[in-house]
């Protein structure tokens, strides 16, 4: 089963229309609103072994990967494919210049870096195993190996917290894997893709969710 049966929003699909698909979408954002409430909480509790228990970093590593799946894998499969099926509407490279729609992947690091604008301190980003973009590319040892890790174990992020200073930040990295034919589609056929094989519900790369934890305790 691929992310798009996983999250109920392939084509085609008819089950409760769009009263269904408008309740994902405010179920989302209901939940993106808890997840940034809960990451306060994190940063205030997150090392404290001696207070108050507060809500791991895994599982809010959890929530936001779920809203950033479920939004992505929404735009994905009911608009990129949906209009570029219908001959409305196509998705490029150049979006800003040919006034088309962003592909799924720069959708996700767009909205990656209004998040970081907004002064979040939790950020994500999207890094591919094969990425047409250099830049895109793992940077650090843990996006490395992280990247090996869950192309062998998919179904389970890789995680590690770091101290920096005083500073703990934890970091997750999820696969990131081929939702729909849009993605194979421009990965197999650009011609700077280092890898041109890709099938549906491959692992294509991964997103790296990092949460600050605050001050380590002396």
């Amino acid at each position: 089963m691929n992310n798009a049966e996983r999250f109920g929003v392939e084509a085609g699909l008819t089950k409760g229309g769009c009263a269904m698909r408008g309740t994902k979408l405010a179920t989302g954002i209901g939940m993106l609103a808890v997840v940034m409430a809960a990451s306060g909480g994190a940063v205030a509790c997150g090392k404290q072994e001696s207070g108050p228990a507060g809500i791991p970093p895994e599982t809010v590593a959890d929530y936001v990967h779920a809203v950033i799946e479920a939004d992505r894998t929404f735009y994905t499969v009911q608009i990129v494919e949906r209009l570029q099926k219908r001959g409305r509407m196509v998705a490029s490279e150049d979006w800003r210049v040919k006034h088309t729609l962003p592909l799924p992947a720069q959708f996700l690091m767009e909205s990656g870096d209004l998040a970081m604008k907004t002064g979040t301190k939790v950020q994500y980003r999207l890094i591919g195993a094969w990425p047409i973009n250099p830049q895109n590319g793992p940077v650090t040892e843990f996006e490395k190996k992280g990247l090996e890790n869950v192309r062998t174990h998919p179904e389970r992020p890789y995680t590690e917290t770091v101290t920096s200073g005083t500073e703990q930040v934890f970091h997750a990295l999820y696969a990131d894997r081929a939702v729909s034919q849009a993605c194979i589609g421009c990965h197999n056929a650009h011609s700077r893709s280092p890898k041109r094989d890709f099938k549906l519900d491959d692992v294509m790369g991964g997103i790296v969710i990092t949460i600050p934890l605050g001050k380590q305790a002396g």
